[in-house]
């Protein structure tokens, strides 16, 4: 063959070959929106379809969440507002306890003594990653509830049991997002800091953190919607009462546990089986705002980089 036919035979299929390629990627972009657009359909509609019965302000307002059982005015009883802080407690106090332990872990990691910390702590982080939730769960149960009840009375069973299951769950994801974003800052910064006579405390604290505080807040957001997501194990140690939170020793609810517990137990298509879609497309949105919030902050270390 001659030599440049055989140079535009291959340009020839080369050409294909990318077109192939180009196809296959665009079939599997559009299967994801697809998938994520009717994920998104489906919650929506089973979760709306409550507003039928009862107004938003009822929904968001009311504490009672009783969706078999009718009010005075004939209107079922479902109130979100009790779950909704419950969630919303345990994730802000896992977080508030997560986030000094986790920056502490990746500063030690990556500033202090990085051989000795990725030879250790990595693996450790690694290893509390990979451990199911149930494990955390029944964990907090035989330990975390007996000691609260032991130290502060009670039923052990609450708020508080929760922060510590949720702590320890969430610390890994921190800290690893931690570390990235530490090592993310270049190492001329720290030279630099450190020829002007700067200690290394002293870089760490003004120089460092603040280079890398977008990627130490999207760390603690990508903590907290684990937090506000999890299921089983904080099901198991909260109680899984549907009460407002009086104290963080009094036992208490999160929108997940409610949803886990009653799914299986209501027909599909009934006002109570409708009540807990709205609840998971209460989950959806949070889901949604956490990714809108880790993104605005990702927006603005853009910008501030500039």
């Amino acid at each position: 063959m001659d030599p440049i036919q055989k140079k535009l035979t291959q340009r020839s299929h080369q050409a294909r070959l990318e077109r192939l390629g180009k196809g296959i990627s665009i079939a599997c972009i559009t299967l994801i929106v697809v998938l994520v657009g009717a994920i998104f359909y489906f919650i929506a509609t089973k979760g709306l379809a409550t507003f039928q019965h009862i107004k938003l302000s009822d929904f968001w307002l009311k504490t009672v969440w009783e969706p078999s059982i009718k009010d005075s005015r004939g209107v079922p009883q479902v109130g979100v507002l009790p779950m909704f802080l419950g969630s919303l407690a345990v994730t802000i106090l896992a977080a508030l306890l997560a986030t000094p332990f986790a920056i502490g872990t990746a500063i030690y990691m990556t500033e202090i003594s990085p051989k000795r910390g990725m030879k250790i702590l990595k693996p450790v982080t690694e290893l509390l990653v990979g451990i199911p939730s149930v494990v955390y769960g029944f964990i907090g149960l035989t330990v975390v509830v007996p000691a609260i009840r032991q130290v502060f009375g009670g039923s052990g069973f609450g708020i508080l049991a929760g922060t510590f299951v949720l702590f320890v769950m969430i610390l890994p994801t921190v800290t690893a997002l931690s570390v990235d974003a530490l090592q993310a800052v270049p190492s001329h910064y720290r030279a630099a800091s450190l020829a002007l006579g700067a200690t290394r405390w002293q870089t760490i604290q003004r120089l460092i953190l603040k280079l890398a505080l977008p990627g130490l807040l999207t760390a603690i957001v990508f903590g907290m919607a684990r937090a506000f997501g999890e299921a089983l194990a904080v099901q198991m140690v909260i109680g899984n009462a549907t009460l407002m939170p009086q104290s963080l020793l009094a036992p208490a609810s999160t929108l997940t546990s409610v949803l886990t517990m009653g799914m299986g137990n209501t027909v599909m298509g009934s006002l109570e089986n409708n009540a807990l879609w709205t609840l998971a497309l209460v989950l959806l949105l949070m889901s949604l705002a956490f990714n809108l919030l880790v993104r605005y902050i990702g927006r603005k270390g853009a910008l501030k980089s500039k």
